[in-house]
This record gives C-alpha cells, structure tokens and sequence, in this order.
C-alpha cells in the first residue's frame, strides 16, 4: 500500500482540495433496492434441510432454551411451554403455529416515504456498519475511539449512498457522549442526517423508546399511525450457546407490540459459542432464533419479523472470529434454506477480520456479500464499513465497499441479460462481419454510455496511465472520495417545526436522565 504519511499529506491542502474538485461529482447509480432474480445456492438436499429443522426441534424440546426475561417466562408459561427457572422448552407443533403467523414479506416507511424498504421475497437490502467502538481512516492513520463527529460523517456517507437502503445502529460507537444520553444525539444526528430506514438498539426500555418516539416525531405520525405497521426496527443477538438475555427481549417486546419490526440474530462461532461443525452451528442459531420469533409471534400475531444469521467459524489457532470463510458463505446458504423452510426474510452481513481497508478487507467483505447474494438473503447487515471482526469503522472501507454494493446491483438489473432482437444483435454482428469492429457503429453508439458498469472508486486504466495520473491506490482514492462527499453534503429537507420538536424531545430526555446506565 502506498506510504502512510503520503497518503495523509495528500488528504488535506492544496492536493487535497484538488481531489475534492476532482470527485465533486461521483457518478453513482440511482436509489433503486435491487431484486434478486436468481435461483439461490442450496448446498443441503431436502434430507439436509430435515435433519437441521429436527435437530433445531430437539434442542427447543428436549434442551431448551434459557430466557433471562421475567415478562418472558410468564408469557412462555401462559402458552403452554415448559418452563423450569429460566430453562424454557417448547414443543415443535406450537413453534411452527407460531411462525405460520409471520408474515413473509412487509414494508418498513420512514420519514420520507420515497425511502421505503421491502423485505422479503427477492428484494435484497444493504445497510451500513453498525456498532464498532473504533475508527480508523488514512489522515488520522491509527485505530481510535469513536466520536460523535466520525459517527455523523458515516451517517452522511450512509445517506449519500443510494446502494445503502438503511441506516443500522451506531455506524461507530461515540464514546465521548455518555451511554445515558448516547442514544439520543446519535439517534437525532440519523434522524437529521438521514431520511432512511432506522434503527434502535434494545438495550433498556428507555432506549428502544426512545427511539420509537423520535421516529414518530420526525415522520409526523399520531401513535395509532405509528403502530400501523413498521416505521423502523430493532436487532437484537442470542447469547450464545442457548440463551436470551434481558434487555433485548424486552425491547422486541415492545417493538411487535406497537408494530415495529424485529430481526433476530443468533451469533453463532463453530469451535467457540457452537459445534464446531458447520451443521451444528447453523442447527443451534435456527433454535436460538425460532424460541425468540416463536415469543414475538404469540404475544403479537403477524409481527414483522427476520431471522437473522451471524454463524462463522474462529481461527483455531488464536480464538479469534473468522469472516467471509469458505465456511462462512455455506453456513449463510445453509440459513438461506431454513428460512425459506419456515417462509421467513433473512439476515445475514458484509463482514471481514481485516484490520485495515486492503486487499483482506476487499477480498473477505466480498464473500460475505456475495454469500448473502447467493443464499436469498433480504437484509444484509454492515455492508459498508466493516473491519476488525466489527471492532472499526472505516470511511475508506465504506466508499469500497459501495463500489462492491453497486457492482451487485448492476449485475441484478434485468438489462444485463436481456434477449430481445436487439440484444442478440445478429444484425451488428451481420454489419461488422469477420474483419471489422463494433466501436463506430450505431448499435454501439446508441448503447455505450449505458451499456457497462462504471466506477467511481475503481481505476480501469492501465499501469502507465495510472502511474502518470500519480500512481494513487484504492483506500487512498477512497479517501478522497469520502472527503468530498462530507465537504459537499447536504442533509435531506425537514420541517424546521420538526427539527425543533426533535430537539426538545433530546432535551428534555436528557434532563430526565435519559436510560440508567453501570457509571
């Protein structure tokens, strides 16, 4: 890669600013949430698919399956499961009425409704990193604590996106808020930001409810309208092997209960929190996962619900989580199946355990993302921005990574394998004939400034050309890229009465004290 401090001279000053002119305007492709046309990848033949949903029943009757909820167990009680302490068992017949109630597909509407998302089916949605306590970019050149600022800088990368469909939690964690009031900047800096999909995380009651009002607020919604149906959603994570804890269960409570929607995401590590098979891993995430929907359903009937996967196996030779894996790519088909067994929209994430955006980085994300391609995923998780098994954010990551994002959605449009006469051709191929070429003519012409992908990221000329444009690689260009769209943006329009009630909202909450917290 090329030398740190002459990638970070040239992210600011005069060749800085040249670059920003440079990219003032990057060609990306139209908001357009792609459909996925093709036949998934199913590794498991139907005995395979069998074996997993048994072994996932056993588990739920014969194990089962703690749950640290209170409100939980008396609601698993009430319904006729087994509940010995925390320990719930359920049988197979009522897991499986319960998930006959889940919808296959549903919308989710934000504040601005030409944002509206559909999961389910064949539509495949993309969204940015979410979570990491640290950043990293080429300028600072180190890994560092988040901030509110780095976090705000990827929520307008996140809006300026078009191949990004949704906004996940906290792009990075921004550790100079306190937790108590945390949720509410961030969450007023996405609403403000961004006019995408949002997410809560479900750790308090106050947090997640927080965050539902403010969606109400900033979509101008009365509470019957809110809980019409979703306007934003949760994600939560088994704690793996076999358990449920608190907090996170009681958000999803909340949500299905004022129709919001919740994506459940057992993170399951073969030769860690699972067997170290990859059978075995994906057979207990699809348990740990059906116990929490089969709740949310019987407590909410045709809640809007996601099973999510986030199975990958560790590096034995240090413990340490491995992505984008041969291994993790089946495990992600392998789910691809059980979902559509029970009919419920899948999860799965654009991930690596690259520590920097390099070639790792590029090469692991894109098996993540084309393993969700593949497996009939519908949302996939941290698309854009990953790195460090999810320990850092990166600006220079995410710009690549939409590069990928957009690669994907070209390869989906139904242009690129179109087969009317025209695009058969027979008549240019009949006009060129053996001895010509197909630049000068018309059917070219008509057709070049359409017809292939183009970058923004990439460079497709060769060596020499590249060498003498100053030979600038592709975090760098990234970098770029990133600090123009920042320089340029705008926010998306709101209502400045909007604005207004947001901010009281954020302030009177942190006057209350906003959620508890250890410190």
């Amino acid at each position: 890669m090329a030398d740190r401090s002459k990638t970070r001279r040239r992210g600011g000053g005069r060749a800085g600013n040249a670059a920003r002119r440079m990219t003032a305007s990057i060609d990306q492709m139209p908001w357009n949430p792609p459909i996925n046309h093709d036949r998934p990848t199913e590794p498991l033949g139907p005995e395979g698919v069998q074996a997993i949903h048994d072994g996932a029943m056993r588990i739920l009757e014969d194990i089962g399956i703690e749950f640290l909820n209170e409100e939980a167990l008396g609601l698993f009680k009430q319904a006729g499961c087994k509940v010995t302490g925390t320990n719930v068992r359920m049988g197979r017949d009522w897991v499986m009425e319960m998930l006959g109630h889940a919808p296959a597909q549903f919308d989710i509407t934000p504040r601005n409704p030409d944002r509206k998302i559909t999961i389910g089916g064949k539509h495949i949605l993309f969204g940015n990193v979410s979570s990491p306590p640290n950043y990293f970019d080429l300028e600072i050149g180190k890994k560092v604590a988040g901030s509110r600022a780095q976090c705000a800088d990827l929520l307008r990368l996140t809006q300026f996106f078009n191949c990004i469909h949704f906004a996940g939690g906290y792009p990075v964690e921004p550790v100079d808020i306190h937790a108590s009031v945390r949720h509410l900047d961030v969450v007023y800096d996405k609403m403000t930001l961004t006019d995408k999909v949002a997410h809560a995380y479900s750790l308090g009651k106050e947090r997640v409810e927080d965050v539902m009002e403010m969606v109400k607020i900033a979509s101008g919604l009365t509470e019957e309208a809110f809980a019409a149906k979703p306007h934003m959603y949760t994600n939560i994570n088994s704690t793996s092997p076999l358990k449920h804890d608190v907090p996170m269960i009681d958000g999803c409570l909340r949500c299905v209960r004022r129709g919001q929607a919740v994506v459940v995401t057992p993170f399951t590590l073969a030769g860690a929190m699972a067997p170290v098979t990859m059978s075995g891993a994906v057979t207990l995430s699809i348990a740990e996962a059906l116990s929490a929907i089969a709740l949310f359903q019987y407590v909410a009937p045709g809640a809007a619900c996601v099973i999510g996967t986030f199975t990958s196996n560790v590096d034995m030779k240090s413990g340490a989580p491995a992505f984008g894996t041969p291994e993790y790519m089946r495990a992600t088909q392998m789910t691809g199946q059980m979902a559509r067994f029970y009919g419920l929209p899948m999860r799965a994430s654009g991930v690596c355990a690259a520590n920097v955006p390099d070639g790792q980085a590029m090469w692991e994300t894109s098996n993540s993302l084309w393993s969700a391609v593949q497996s009939g995923t519908n949302v996939v998780y941290h698309a854009a921005g990953w790195l460090e098994g999810g320990l850092i954010a990166s600006p220079e990551k995410f710009v690549m990574d939409c590069e990928v994002l957009q690669m994907i959605q070209r390869y989906m449009e139904p242009a690129v394998i179109a087969t009317t006469p025209d695009d058969i051709a027979v008549a240019a191929i009949k006009e060129v004939g053996p001895n010509g070429h197909f630049f000068g003519i018309d059917h070219t012409q008509e057709r070049y400034e359409t017809a292939f992908y183009q970058p923004f990221a990439s460079d497709w000329r060769n060596f020499e050309a590249w060498e003498a444009a100053g030979g600038v690689w592709t975090a760098e260009r990234a970098h770029r890229i990133f600090n123009d769209i920042i320089h340029n943006f705008e926010a998306p329009p709101m209502d400045v009465a909007v604005k207004d009630a947001l901010a009281d909202f954020v302030a009177r909450r942190k006057a209350e004290g906003g959620a508890p917290t250890d410190f």
